[in-house]
């Protein structure tokens, strides 16, 4: 769905969108699951799945890379006290990973993907919702969940002079703002998807805490985006701001694209009291303060100073200005829980696959798997009695190690008789995509590390972890 099309559609449900009817306790933990998605992938072929998936990491990555300071929006027109929230976390056959969340008074129940690279918290919304090219494999568009804002006492409108609204605006919308305007429509796309929609005051519900006149977004209509959003970004609407979290924290079950009913925590911590003390067994390095000259759009990515790469005991050399974002914003590492495949600059994915594919000499390679899947090096392993795979470390700023397991790295496909790559670069053809960061390390490289993002000190930390 275009971008021109989206706003034509927007204005015309707008005008026929539903009149809203207006009207802290503290705990120790918020456990939230990290649950599936009922969502299957559209076929059983490994190949097409991987493909599939790797097209999906490449496009995240072009959004991510080139998102424009309105982060593609339309802008034409305190807080309980608490310690933890726990929530279930689970990962889609699509490659992501998804949470519940419950908004409105009484509270209505949600499903959303869980994304740290981006900020909005956005749900489908209103009997009227519509979902362009959402008709995958178990998911009828007219059944997909919906928050109705006529049933909830705590819905309003946000005003076009509510601070709020200048979150996503900017401070200049106020001077162009009437006395009874409300803040004008949204537009987000994402990749492969897009959504659009208005924005409300809402009351988000835990079990034994609320937090009230939280900004959301109530999608009216999407294009390939058949869940919400939360957006677990830097930016003043994003959850982890709004709700003042300390730090939040989750360990990602193994994926095996089969949406498996099974989940592990997200956990958000709204004020320990820890202060800098570090969790035991955590390696950590500091956030890098995010490019202030350059595409405003950027700073709400979490980088991380990733200072080498190693395959085996060889140290792959990556030109120092793919590894530190510069003043206009290009280069460095993010971490997103929305990617699937981590993404490297194509200059720095064929210095890494150049490494493996000279240290495992001794297998064939798979030319017509990687032809099919769209990932590469592949290698014939059938016949073998034990595979001998360099290990792939990433290291920090400050020393700390994250050790892939092998299973974080390359995956069988072709009932186990060959193995692939899992991480993914720009399209052969064409230019390089040099702008934006130039890695974004994927959930699939996340799997079973105890991952947290510590905000009040401003540090990424990681342990290796069996995830349950």
């Amino acid at each position: 769905m275009t971008r021109s099309c989206l706003l034509l559609l927007l204005h015309c449900i707008l005008f026929i969108f539903i009149s809203y009817t207006t009207t802290a306790t503290a705990t120790a933990t918020i456990t939230i699951p990290l649950s599936p998605s009922i969502t299957k992938h559209p076929s059983s072929d490994p190949y097409e799945i991987l493909n599939t998936l790797a097209i999906s990491s490449i496009s995240r990555a072009h959004h991510l890379k080139t998102k424009t300071i309105t982060k593609t929006h339309n802008n034409n027109s305190s807080l309980a006290s608490s310690l933890l929230v726990k929530a279930p976390l689970s990962s889609h056959s699509y490659g992501g990973y998804s949470v519940s969340l419950s908004f409105g008074t009484p509270p209505q129940t949600i499903p959303f993907v869980f994304d740290t690279g981006s900020s909005l918290v956005w749900f489908p919304c209103t009997s009227r919702y519509l979902c362009s090219g959402c008709s995958f494999p178990n998911v009828d568009p007219t059944q997909i969940p919906t928050f109705i804002p006529k049933l909830s006492s705590s819905s309003k409108r946000i005003g076009c002079k509510n601070p709020k609204c200048s979150w996503i605006y900017g401070p200049e919308v106020e001077s162009h703002c009437k006395d009874t305007q409300t803040c004008p429509p949204y537009i987000i796309q994402y990749g492969l998807g897009s959504t659009a929609g208005i924005l409300l005051s809402e009351t988000l519900d835990f079990p034994h805490k609320t937090v009230p006149d939280f900004l959301v977004g109530c999608s009216i209509m999407s294009g390939r985006q058949p869940a919400g959003i939360a957006g677990f970004g830097r930016s003043s609407e994003s959850l982890p701001a709004q709700m003042g979290l300390k730090k939040f924290s989750y360990c990602l079950l193994s994926r095996r694209f089969d949406d498996t009913p099974v989940s592990s925590n997200l956990i958000l911590d709204t004020g320990s009291g820890m202060g800098a003390t570090k969790t035991q067994g955590v390696s950590y390095t500091p956030f890098y303060k995010n490019p202030a000259g350059s595409n405003a759009a950027f700073r709400e990515y979490y980088y991380v100073g990733l200072r080498k790469i190693k395959v085996g005991k060889k140290h792959v050399k990556i030109p120092y200005k793919y590894l530190v974002p510069g003043s206009d914003g290009n280069g460095g590492t993010i971490v997103d829980s929305g990617s699937t495949f981590t993404f490297f600059e194509r200059p720095i994915f064929e210095a890494v696959t150049h490494e493996f594919i000279k240290q495992m000499r001794n297998y064939s390679r798979a030319a017509d798997v990687e032809k099919q899947s769209g990932l590469k090096p592949c290698f014939h392993i059938s016949g073998e009695k034990s595979m001998s795979v360099p290990d792939f470390t990433l290291q920090f700023k400050g020393g700390a190690k994250m050790r892939l397991p092998l299973q974080n790295y390359f995956a069988f496909v072709n009932d186990k008789n060959v193995i692939c790559l899992m991480v993914a670069t720009d399209n052969a053809a064409g230019p390089l995509l040099s702008v934006g960061p130039a890695i974004i390390l994927g959930n699939f490289q996340q799997q079973n590390f105890y991952v947290e993002f510590d905000l009040a000190n401003q540090r990424f930390g990681f342990a290796k972890q069996t995830c349950k």
